[in-house]
């Protein structure tokens, strides 16, 4: 039996689909940017989303929609120090941090927190130190260019293209003494790919997917399911959202990230059954 490791948490691989829930923080998040910056607001909606069955909780305190603003160091330290601080002691499931800095991910694991969500397309010494020295989680995205807004010609094609990354991303953290059951390997769905891309990576997820080695993928409420379904208003798109994420646990997909827990769950549930041996 492999796992995906943080700290004291195990999530055994292959026996069902983990569902993690956001919670921005952020003004500016494409969906539900300005809904959570308070800190009650972000303890309520965290404290719900664990009632409804949620397996993990991804804070996110800067927005990666295509064109947000990228904020300073101090700033998104501020915005996490006070959810962190109101959460503490209150959930029974882990906290990960959506963080490409080493600083913020040292104060996020100081304070609760137990996975870091890395969407930086890098494997970045510094932070294999950080999740190393603390035994957590570190989730690591393909991210060609380094943010949303850039689409890139893969000419080797999206699927070899994203698992090549995979590949060195691996043999780079083994360098560096990272454990692989605290790996976990993201796509990134909407990160640097064109609408083809996106379609084609949702369709043959398999390629890329390592047995040993957790997968997340995240599609929710994203351009790649409003530009199929023709849906502009990203609140509208969960079924697409769900359809999409179906696709991904069939090819074996290991963690959905979801905005919408209660059907995001659901949908998980129904693809275990139809595709997981159980």
């Amino acid at each position: 039996m492999n796992y995906f490791n943080a700290q004291d948490f195990s999530f055994p691989l292959g026996k069902r689909t983990y569902v993690m829930g956001v919670l921005n923080v952020t003004p500016d998040s494409f969906s539900d940017g300005g809904r959570y910056t308070k800190p009650e607001a972000a303890v309520a909606r965290a404290l719900e989303m664990q009632t409804l069955g949620a397996d993990i909780l991804d804070i996110g305190a800067q927005s990666t929609r295509p064109g947000a603003q990228l904020i300073s160091l101090q700033e998104e330290i501020e915005r996490l120090t006070g959810v962190l601080d109101a959460l503490r002691g209150k959930l029974r499931i882990p906290i990960s941090v959506d963080t490409s800095s080493p600083e913020v991910a040292v104060l996020a694991l100081n304070n609760g927190a137990s996975i870091i969500n890395d969407v930086s397309g890098t494997v970045n010494p510094a932070m294999a130190a950080v999740v190393q020295s603390a035994g957590a989680g570190w989730v690591i995205m393909h991210n060609v260019g380094g943010a949303a807004t850039v689409n890139v010609t893969y000419e080797a094609g999206i699927l070899r293209s994203v698992r090549g990354f995979f590949e060195k991303a691996l043999l780079q953290t083994a360098l560096l003494g990272i454990d692989p059951s605290c790996v976990c390997l993201d796509p990134g769905i909407g990160f640097g790919k064109s609408h083809q891309d996106n379609l084609e990576l949702l369709r043959y997820i398999n390629a890329v997917k390592f047995e040993e080695i957790a997968l997340l993928v995240g599609a929710s409420r994203k351009r790649v399911v409003g530009t199929a379904t023709l849906e502009e208003d990203a609140a509208k798109r969960e079924p697409g959202t769900v359809a999409a994420h179906t696709a991904a646990i069939a090819g074996g997909a290991d963690i959905i990230r979801v905005h919408d827990v209660c059907r995001g769950l659901q949908g998980a549930r129904m693809a275990d059954a139809l595709f997981r041996n159980s």
